[in-house]
């Protein structure tokens, strides 16, 4: 996929006409590029348009319409665009009662490197982990990450010739796995791999 330029954005004005729309679109192609492992961790898998959404939507909430302000966002954003051979996901841990959450989030520190997906009849892929910032630090992990796995060609083949996708967490406090992902969410994400 290639990254997002200027050009491929709505003014503030015109995003404004058509966000009912678009975001009624985004919302339904988001469905199929979630999955859940276990109760409170969720991979969302990013795409071209999935990020042309944020930088719209952040554009609209900050009211950037400068090139300079406009460029920031696509710098910051357009990296989170797979390109062709990877997937990439925002990794969130949710535990809605904060208590809860301060104790997890102690408990599964270095989660984020134990993230793995699976092409069937290949090796686990783990994934590469917050490579913007660490988010991090020696008293709990952070409950978002962005995360990057990288495909080798043999996997990538076989994902293209129809194999099975899983994912899955591999943390001592934390072990779930989806064997293997629903089928519509396996083609939207297989065909982030063009």
């Amino acid at each position: 996929m290639h990254h997002l330029q200027a050009s491929d954005l709505l003014s503030l004005e015109e995003y404004h006409r058509q966000r009912p729309e678009f975001r009624s679109r985004i919302m339904a192609h988001k469905k199929l590029r979630q999955v859940a492992i276990g109760p409170n961790a969720t991979l969302y898998f990013e795409d071209r348009l999935t990020i042309q959404y944020q930088v719209q939507e952040m554009l609209r909430i900050e009211r950037i319409f400068e090139a300079d302000g406009i460029a920031d966002e696509l710098n910051a954003y357009n990296p989170l665009i797979p390109d062709g051979t990877n997937l990439k996901a925002t990794f969130m841990l949710e535990y809605p009662d904060a208590a809860e959450r301060k104790t997890e989030l102690a408990r599964l520190i270095g989660v984020e490197a134990k993230v793995w997906m699976a092409v069937a009849g290949c090796a686990r892929v783990y994934a590469i982990a917050d490579e913007d910032l660490e988010r991090a630090t020696e008293e709990k992990t952070s409950s978002v990450h962005f995360l990057r796995f990288e495909f080798d060609p043999e996997m990538l083949g076989a994902l293209k010739g129809g194999a099975a996708l899983s994912a899955g967490i591999d943390h001592d406090n934390y072990r779930y796995s989806v064997e293997p992902l629903d089928a519509d969410v396996r083609a939207a994400l297989v065909a982030d791999l063009d």
